[in-house]
């Protein structure tokens, strides 16, 4: 009984923590090579988009996310955010695939990529496209807040009915993602925790614009930087709240939208795309020694420092790393 107390008197002093995992589906057929307006288009995700789901998932085991701690999972109606969803858990339950059951998966239509209107299902080069809308106008579509390409009506081959929208700017994109956070996504996090467990573990696995427009209200990021937000497919990404202040607890670090709460799991297959998505600075350092850290202890060794550079510029690693703060790990580790 005194060990009980004990334990209640610890649990009391220490914070509990909400952890939200945006995660971007894995590549699509539509968004590899000549990527089109996908929008709210179903299609399926490539080989590579599964493979890439399956690493995200053993990424996050890796750093201690197992399938088994995370309470829900959301993700929109379309296929290749679905398809993500599932691969990425059922790699985060590993052999233990008994700790995890699709049914805690909630779907939600809410968190459907952008609607591209009209122009759903063209490539994003296409010479008819910016001969009929001119290129400055397109531009606009994908990177301005409040641009919006023209409607779709009932004869174009992807016309919903109602209340599917029939195009939207990355404003109305965001109002309605922001609105099931607020009434889905917020609760889970805050609301329905068991008070007795510190930790809480929530995944959206989605798409580039809903995330983003999650990313642009948790930093706070003006509206004219909100189109500069990258989102990599299948490159996961953490917000760690208080629970009982609903804070975040992340410092604010640099990043391509201004500065960012936000924290990227960096591993040698990602870390191209985490570098194209972040301003290099303190959230793409943090990112990358969080990655050599195998023991978890916040601690560098000399040992994991080497491996760690190893792994970056191993010859199988895609277009292998080439950056400063490498270059500053040798020297720490010639040092020692």
């Amino acid at each position: 009984e005194q060990l009980a107390a004990a334990r209640r008197r610890r649990m009391r002093v220490l914070p509990t923590i909400s952890t939200l995992i945006l995660l971007r589906h894995g590549q699509s057929i539509w968004n590899g090579e000549n990527p089109r307006f996908t929008g709210w288009c179903d299609v399926p995700l490539t080989v590579k988009g599964r493979v890439e789901a399956v690493g995200a998932g053993q990424l996050l085991r890796s750093r201690g996310f197992r399938a088994a701690n995370v309470d829900v999972a959301f993700t929109s109606e379309l296929q290749r955010a679905h398809e993500t969803c599932e691969l990425a858990l059922a790699s985060m339950a590993g052999h233990r695939q008994d700790t995890w059951s699709p049914e805690r998966i909630r779907r939600d239509a809410r968190l459907n990529e952008r609607h591209y209107g009209a122009v759903q299902g063209y490539r994003k080069d296409d010479a008819g496209l910016l001969a009929a809308h001119g290129e400055e106008s397109i531009r606009g579509w994908r990177r301005s807040m409040h641009g919006k390409p023209p409607p779709l009506d009932a004869d174009h081959p992807e016309w919903r009915p109602p209340p599917a929208p029939t195009g939207e700017s990355l404003a109305d994109c965001q109002r309605r993602v922001l609105e099931c956070f607020r009434e889905s996504i917020s609760p889970t996090l805050f609301e329905e925790a068991d008070p007795t467990r510190r930790d809480r573990t929530v995944v959206v696995v989605a798409h580039a614009n809903t995330i983003r427009s999650l990313m642009a209200a948790f930093d706070q990021v003006p509206d004219d930087n909100v189109p500069n937000l990258h989102v990599p497919n299948s490159v996961p990404i953490l917000y760690r709240f208080e629970r009982s202040t609903r804070s975040l607890l992340s410092t604010r670090l640099q990043s391509a939208g201004g500065g960012s709460h936000a924290r990227w799991l960096l591993s040698p297959e990602n870390h191209q795309a985490v570098r194209s998505a972040v301003q290099p600075g303190g959230m793409l350092t943090r990112a990358l020694f969080e990655s050599w850290d195998t023991t978890g202890n916040r601690a560098l060794s000399v040992a994991e420092i080497e491996a760690g550079i190893r792994a970056m510029l191993a010859e199988d690693v895609e277009r292998p790393a080439n950056c400063a703060v490498i270059a500053v790990a040798k020297k720490i580790v010639r040092c020692h």
